[in-house]
């Protein structure tokens, strides 16, 4: 069944054609030798006539957090894939795989600890790709704080997103023997910098690809310039080894069981949606100005700075983009069902069946992507240069 399935997957494919920085020159773009990518790295026209319509459930606005997806729309890599991929942009009350559990989306976008909880309370969604390989989480302070590791935590005032963002921080403060009811102040934090701005947050959660560069584009009120990267302590979680899997695609595990056409599209999407995002890793400018073009609301430089981060949470990618490391997936699960919060709960409170995750269909579109002469591992990938201006314009 597999086999047959696999063949007429690769039939289907094949008729389709299928350390910061914060100075420097902001059009300076990156170039991976090894992929053979250009800005018209699909063809559209190869795709059949009739597509496959897909709707993918982002987890936030439209942001380089998702450049990838909007580069395979704007490359025209969906729609060689015979697909027609429309993006529903999240917000804050969207809780993207409980979109997807209810059918209101094909694929949807979430960190892994925050899907299991959905799948714990009964949604059958599944990771089929897991994009960013490592965690983008910080906690971020200014020098005269002296935090500069986790231990460093202790009498301090600790921002927190909640909402299962937070499981990092408290698993970091039980690595380093601290108690989160007693030697830290765990303070609720907006999604922003505001409150590590106004003095309020000793440390505060931040991503590397966001909220980190937010303070980069503020002005220091001493001196009336910026703040540099030298004015700051970062914690990260991934260092701390803590960090746990963000962003992934996930699928309907019921259909794709039960409907080979669905298990057939995920491939062509998964596909698709990796050359969108090899794109981005070689072309870093033009993917910026794509996002920007589908969602103005940041600013130019803050999304350049953006994408320059998010591909540094993909790439490199050892095992090929999408790869679902079973290392990286026992380190989240085992932290998400064992780090209580302050109110003694934790992300999981059951195991994790062994369905939860396959690498089967990140493991066709790889196959077919080295096949066509794709660079999915990018080992060459290197941060090219951002420029940050007050307020990210």
């Amino acid at each position: 069944m597999q086999r047959t399935r696999l063949l007429k997957s690769l039939a289907i494919v094949a008729a389709a054609g299928l350390a910061f920085a914060a100075c420097g020159d902001d059009e300076k773009d990156s170039s991976d030798t090894g992929g053979g990518l250009n800005p018209t790295v699909c063809d559209a026209s190869k795709g059949p006539a009739e597509k496959t319509k897909v709707k993918l459930q982002l987890q936030w606005f439209t942001q380089a957090q998702f450049a990838g997806y909007y580069a395979a729309v704007a490359q025209g890599c969906y729609a060689e894939a015979g697909l027609d991929v429309e993006i529903l942009q999240g917000a804050v009350e969207i809780v993207p795989q409980d979109v997807l559990a209810s059918g209101g989306a094909d694929f949807a976008l979430a960190w892994v600890p925050k899907a299991l909880a959905s799948r714990e309370a009964g949604a059958n969604i599944v990771n089929i790709a897991q994009i960013f390989q490592r965690s983008g989480t910080l906690q971020v302070s200014f020098k005269d704080a002296g935090i500069t590791s986790a231990a460093d935590f202790a009498g301090k005032k600790i921002g927190s997103w909640g909402f299962g963002n937070e499981f990092e921080i408290f698993a970091a403060l039980a690595a380093a023997g601290l108690d989160p009811a007693t030697d830290v102040e765990i303070v609720g934090q907006n999604f922003d910098m505001s409150g590590l701005l106004a003095g309020d947050i000793d440390a505060a959660e931040a991503m590397t690809y966001n909220e980190y560069a937010q303070v980069l584009e503020a002005k220091n009120p001493d001196t009336g310039e910026l703040y540099t990267a030298d004015d700051l302590n970062v914690v990260s979680y991934e260092e701390e080894g803590v960090g746990m899997l963000q962003d992934a695609i996930w699928a309907d595990g019921d259909r794709l069981a039960n409907d080979p056409a669905y298990h057939d599209t995920a491939i062509a999407f998964v596909k698709a949606s990796l050359k969108g995002w090899a794109f981005c890793r070689d072309n870093t400018v033009i993917c910026r100005d794509i996002v920007v073009e589908n969602g103005p609301t940041l600013g130019s430089g803050h999304q350049l700075w953006q994408m320059n981060e998010v591909n540094a949470l993909i790439w490199p990618s050892t095992q090929g983009i999408g790869y679902i490391d079973s290392a990286a997936w026992d380190r989240t699960v085992e932290i998400a069902g064992n780090t209580p919060n302050l109110d003694g709960a934790t992300v999981l409170t059951k195991p994790v069946d062994a369905d939860a995750y396959t690498n089967e269909i990140v493991n066709f579109a790889l196959e077919e992507l080295r096949a066509e002469g794709v660079d999915v591992v990018g080992s060459n990938w290197k941060r090219i240069e951002v420029t940050l201006t007050e307020g990210g314009v």
